[in-house]
């Protein structure tokens, strides 16, 4: 496994990056690109830690965590912070042979669609949802706008 650990602030925004990569999977996007999808979608500073994992690390976690039997793109885990003046803390977990399936399927560069997962995640750690139609509405409407800001296309279209 390797890690790598960097702090970086912008104005009084403070944001501790930790990369961690649990499989050896070529070409993934690196700490720069991640730190600059997070930067773009929190809102206050924040203590996050992005690990890529296998398959089998995906399964285990997305079964143990969320009573599902398979290995999902992505899994956000908040762990406090959040309110003013609090440091949001959380853990974004990026199933790397997920995320170049979906991205293959769907047509999409890899950067991007591991660009929109991270958007995703962090706001997810945030505190948004996509359980209820408004909810879902409000956070694809979020990811849509601050994906373009990065540089990125709609996620969503084509997906009707």
């Amino acid at each position: 496994m390797s890690a790598s650990r960097t702090r970086a602030e912008s104005g009084t925004a403070r944001l501790e990056l930790t990369v961690q990569k649990a499989v050896n999977s070529p070409g993934l996007p690196a700490e720069p690109e991640l730190r600059r999808w997070l930067a773009a979608a929190l809102t206050q500073s924040a203590a996050i830690t992005v690990r890529y994992v296998g398959a089998a690390e995906g399964r285990a976690l997305n079964r143990a965590y969320r009573d599902r039997d398979y290995a999902t793109n992505v899994l956000s885990f908040g762990y406090g912070g959040g309110t003013r003046g609090q440091v949001l803390t959380g853990d974004l977990v990026l199933c790397a042979p997920v995320l170049r399936r979906e991205a293959r399927a769907q047509g999409k560069a890899l950067a991007a669609h591991v660009a929109h997962l991270t958007v995703h995640g962090a706001l997810h750690l945030q505190g948004h949802d996509h359980e209820k139609p408004r909810a879902a509405a409000r956070m694809e409407t979020l990811e849509k706008k601050i994906l373009a800001q990065l540089g990125f296309p709609d996620p969503y279209a084509g997906n009707a």
